[in-house]
């Protein structure tokens, strides 16, 4: 068998729809703002985390404000913004994968030669932009620190109840959504301060651009978590969340909800190639729904360390470089200074590595199904994992040999088993990629499977129909013109 390196990615296509993770964000209208989608990037050794977040919104953005808990009062030098490209890089580099191999002909030496294509399919970001004013008092809220970074006006702000700081927003023209002030409470009895960014126009049309920075903050605290709750306030049903972590030690896992590996090295029908997004999205939802709707699912694990060669087997993308990886936050590649943390005990002394271990966990939650905020923990765990799949094309040529002829039989049962694979992963009925079969000129195993499926109501239907019955049932049955085709009926 001879690997061709097609590769295809996917990730967002996960969801049509994806919303917020970390804060809610505030309207002067009626309060209809959605977070479309969710990704995060996270970096922890010891106590020293930086947080870089970026959101797609859905809905008028004009009048909106973003509100998110952080542990401390950020100064401005631990606030800053990025480029957002570093997200889709991240994305194309790490997303769920394709691979393909062509079969060799058993009967003599043929060898296809290679060819190389390279395709990822991912999620588009969309424009944002938010705008408002933030003024007023309000008893029982204090604005910690104020601060102008790059395109946003950046309040933080305490407040000692709920209540308190819905009033402060109300005040200042801003519409809450439903819900937020009942968990807003737990973060403020946790003494956590809120983080409140809008857009300064001024500033933002100097930029000429029609979207968003990411926001990237940085701090000291003992808690590796993110604040997921306040951000279900806003959100439509179930949300998605990606997860981009490094660490120097190895892979990240969450500590208060179950770890799983999302399926991998699975053998699907050619045709998945025609829409490999449909085909991943469909089995996170199985795989999701198999699991209680209630876990942080694995799709990539490695060591990027930018001196490593190998970054991936097979990559979708170009790995990320080391300045993708500083502008992530990796911050013991490049020149931060971490010396003035002098308030909060590192868990670990800085010990000079250089190592950068790369986790993407996937997410997808709800107000049942994750009550809790995500915990998360830095393991010792540098095992290499991706989320893989596989395609093989059958060889072709004469097949009149022994070994040709055993080929094919082998072919035949492999496609079947392919199929089981397809419908197993996915949860869905094989007439569902029907279509999908038909474009990719695999017809025959598509229905070689279902009427190996149907055979035992065939069977049945047999005696009372006839022979000719029998190929008319099974046509109806199968749902398929060509079927009768294939047959050689019509």
């Amino acid at each position: 068998m001879k690997k061709k390196l097609l590769i295809i990615g996917a990730v967002i296509a996960v969801s049509p729809v994806l919303y917020s993770f970390c804060g809610f964000y505030v309207s002067k209208a009626d309060g209809t703002l959605k977070n479309k989608t969710s990704q995060v990037i996270l970096v922890r050794d010891g106590n020293k985390n930086v947080i870089t977040m970026y959101n797609d919104f859905k809905g008028d953005t004009k009048d909106f404000a973003m509100v998110v808990p952080v542990p401390v009062v950020l100064r401005k030098d631990d606030i800053k913004v990025v480029d957002q490209s570093i997200f889709q890089r991240l994305n194309d580099y790490s997303a769920p994968r394709l691979v393909e191999y062509w079969d060799q002909n058993p009967c003599y030496g043929y060898e296809k030669e290679d060819m190389i294509q390279r395709k990822s399919v991912s999620a588009s970001m969309a424009e944002v932009t938010v705008a408002g004013a933030l003024r007023g008092k309000v008893a029982g809220v204090k604005i910690e620190a104020k601060y102008l970074i790059g395109e946003y006006d950046i309040l933080i702000l305490s407040a000692k109840e709920s209540s308190g700081l819905k009033d402060w927003l109300n005040e200042n023209g801003y519409k809450i959504p439903e819900g937020a002030e009942e968990v807003l409470d737990p973060y403020i009895k946790s003494n956590l301060k809120f983080f409140v960014v809008k857009v300064n126009e001024k500033e933002k049309q100097k930029l000429n651009n029609n979207f968003l920075r990411p926001i990237q903050i940085s701090f000291n605290s003992p808690k590796f978590m993110l604040p997921i709750r306040l951000g279900m306030a806003n959100a439509d049903g179930d949300q998605d969340l990606i997860v981009y972590a490094f660490t120097r030690k190895g892979r990240i896992e969450c500590t208060n909800y179950r770890n799983v590996n999302i399926v991998t090295g699975n053998n699907v029908p050619l045709f998945v190639q025609k829409n490999f997004g449909a085909f991943y999205g469909n089995l996170f939802t199985h795989q999701w729904d198999k699991e209680d709707k209630s876990a942080a699912f694995l799709e990539y694990a490695w060591n990027v360390t930018p001196v490593n060669q190998m970054k991936c087997d097979p990559c979708v993308g170009n790995p990320p470089t080391e300045y993708d990886l500083v502008q992530s936050g990796v911050w013991w590649l490049g020149n931060k200074d971490w010396s003035d943390y002098s308030d909060v005990d590192n868990e670990e002394p800085d010990n000079g590595s250089k190592n950068v271990h790369f986790t993407r966990l996937h997410f997808r939650y709800n107000r049942k199904s994750f009550a809790q905020d995500l915990m998360f923990q830095v393991t010792p765990n540098t095992e290499n994992y991706q989320a893989r799949y596989v395609i093989t094309h059958p060889a072709t040529g004469d097949f009149t040999c022994d070994a040709g002829k055993k080929y094919l039989q082998d072919l035949k049962a492999r496609r079947k088993k392919e199929l089981r694979e397809l419908t197993a992963l996915t949860g869905t009925n094989i007439n569902n990629w029907q279509d999908e079969a038909i474009a990719k000129d695999d017809e025959e195993t598509v229905v070689e499977a279902q009427y190996a499926t149907l055979l035992p109501q065939i069977k049945n239907e047999t005696e009372k129909r006839g022979s000719t019955g029998l190929i008319l049932f099974s046509a109806l049955l199968l749902g398929s013109a060509g079927f009768l085709k294939w047959k050689g009926f019509v």
